[in-house]
Formats: C-alpha cells, structure tokens, sequence
C-alpha cells in the first residue's frame, strides 16, 4: 500500500521516531528523516536505511520548534522525494516541575515542539494531500494525552492539545481519502525516559535496574516498556487500506496503563 510513498517522520533520528521510520522503509516508502544529532552519525543512519530497505531516505535538520523551518522541510521533503504522503509528528521533549516552579520558558519549548508543530507540519502538508485525495497523519501523543500526571504540566496540556488537533483535523478530512490519528504510547524506553531512569536512580540512590523497574510498574500493568517497533507496526497498519476508517481515533499501546 505504502510502496513508492513518501513518509516524514519528525524527531526521527532515535527512539519511536526511527523505529516508525524503520517500519515505513521497510514497507517500501521513501522516508525523510528529522531530528537532532551527530552529522556523521546522522549520515551513517541515513544510507544505512536506504541500503538496507532499498529506498530513498533524506535528512533534514529542521528546528521545528520555529515554524518556517517546517514548512521549508515539507518543501524540501516534496523536492528531494516527492510530495509527502504520510506525515509523522514524533518529535518531542520533557520537563518535569512543580506548576509553581515550572520555568515558563520550558513551558514555551515543551508546547512549540510538542504540539504547535504537529498544527504547522499539518498545516504544510496538507494542501498535497488534497490535491492528490491520500494521506496518512499520525500524530504521536502519548498516555498523558488521556491522563495526568503530577509534575507534567507543559507535556500533558500539549498531548492533550494533540489528541484534540487530531480529532479536529479528522472531521475536516472525513470525506476524503486523508486520515488523521493519534498514537498514545505508555513508556517506551527512548533516550527521553532513560535519562528520567538515570536522575530516578541518583535522585534515591538505587541501581538504574531497579529504578526502571520501579517507574513502568508505577504505569504500566504489563510491567514491560512498550518496543519503537511495536510503535512502528502500528503506524504502518494506520497507512494501510484496512484503516482507511479510523479516523480521529487515540490508539493506546500502553501496557494497560489508561486501561487502570
């Protein structure tokens, strides 16, 4: 379904964000990466993908914490591999702090990367996709897009915030061939929550083992993290013909977590 296609897929360049773009390649589509890096690490990557999936793959460093830069990856997407049939916001940071403590700058980056852009990448691809009457949107949300928890007031508005966006831009594209969903992970063990792992272990003076446990068990019945490529086989799935009537949907992949 997805052979030929192209995918961009922010923040792409580890975590959920590689392993949705691994699935992608995988199924034959073209992909253009994003995220932050190693230049040469990046590069490695980049023809590592290509050469193993026999597709193209791109590499832009879009801050997409600045609109203009989204729109000129979009571009750059739609020069380099074609017009951008599955858009894929992943990207994403943390902050964690008491509301009465929480730095308003911090509060700014969370909402810019963690959910303005999803608004702007959106926004860019749009006008393509209805051009051609396809396209896949898969907005990353997470767990705390359905629930709270304490000390995450700038991540769990935005998620919050991309659960909504997400439902709003599925009416606006219902009668068409464009679909928009939200995928809502627990706790996945990316480069993001191991540092949580690390300053949980110092902070209490435990072995990392035991404070890794100790936060997906706090979550997650499961007591397991969900796997990039499980992330990844169901974003593949969402670009299939068999979802074409999913719409505006917050898909868990989350151990059990919302389900408590």
């Amino acid at each position: 379904m997805i052979k030929g296609k192209t995918a961009l897929v922010t923040g792409s360049t580890s975590g959920i964000g590689l392993g949705i773009a691994r699935a992608l390649a995988a199924e034959g589509a073209n992909v253009m990466l994003n995220g932050f890096g190693d230049a040469g690490a990046i590069d490695a990557l980049r023809r590592g993908l290509a050469e193993e999936f026999k597709v193209k793959v791109g590499f832009n460093d879009a801050d997409i914490s600045r609109p203009a830069a989204i729109h000129a990856m979009v571009r750059a997407a739609a020069a380099e591999l074609g017009g951008v049939d599955i858009l894929v916001n992943n990207a994403g940071i943390q902050h964690t702090a008491p509301v009465e403590t929480f730095p308003p700058e911090r509060w700014d980056a969370v909402i810019a990367i963690n959910l303005s852009s999803n608004f702007h990448a959106i926004q860019a691809v749009m006008p393509e996709m209805k051009r051609r009457n396809w396209g896949r949107i898969i907005n990353i949300a997470s767990a705390h897009g359905l629930v709270a928890s304490a000390q995450k007031a700038a991540y769990v508005t935005a998620k919050h915030g991309v659960v909504g966006l997400t439902k709003v831009v599925a009416l606006e594209t219902a009668t068409t061939g464009i679909t928009c969903n939200a995928i809502c992970p627990g706790w996945v063990l990316t480069p993001l929550v191991q540092k949580q792992i690390d300053d949980r272990a110092a902070r209490e003076s435990i072995p990392v083992e035991k404070a890794k446990l100790d936060l997906v068990s706090e979550k997650q019945p499961s007591h397991e993290f969900v796997t990039p490529g499980e992330i990844g086989a169901l974003a593949v799935f969402l670009c299939s013909d068999a979802a074409a009537q999913i719409r505006g949907a917050s898909l868990s992949i989350d151990g059990g977590w919302t389900a408590q």
